[in-house]
């Protein structure tokens, strides 16, 4: 197991709510399912991540716009506008 790492997460009433409710359950600790979910989340958006090894080198211009553009579940909605 890897060392943990101490930081602050702000989660809403209700997340906090459905978590103390699935740690009374299962009595698997909260920080537990925060780590499951920064995984899933990792995992999900993988392909923006560095690799450890390259296949295809990425042009420089196309790695920046990668970086800088939001996730796709998070683009604005054009009807909102």
């Amino acid at each position: 197991m890897a060392k943990k790492q101490a930081t602050t997460v702000y989660i809403t009433e209700r997340q906090n709510a459905l978590l103390k409710e699935l740690n009374k359950r299962t009595k698997v600790p909260v920080a537990e399912y925060i780590r499951e979910g920064i995984d899933l989340i990792l995992e999900k958006y993988r392909d923006r991540l560095p690799g450890q090894m390259e296949l295809y080198p990425v042009p420089e211009a196309a790695a920046e716009r990668a970086t800088k553009q939001p996730p796709p579940d998070h683009l604005p909605n054009p009807s909102s506008s």
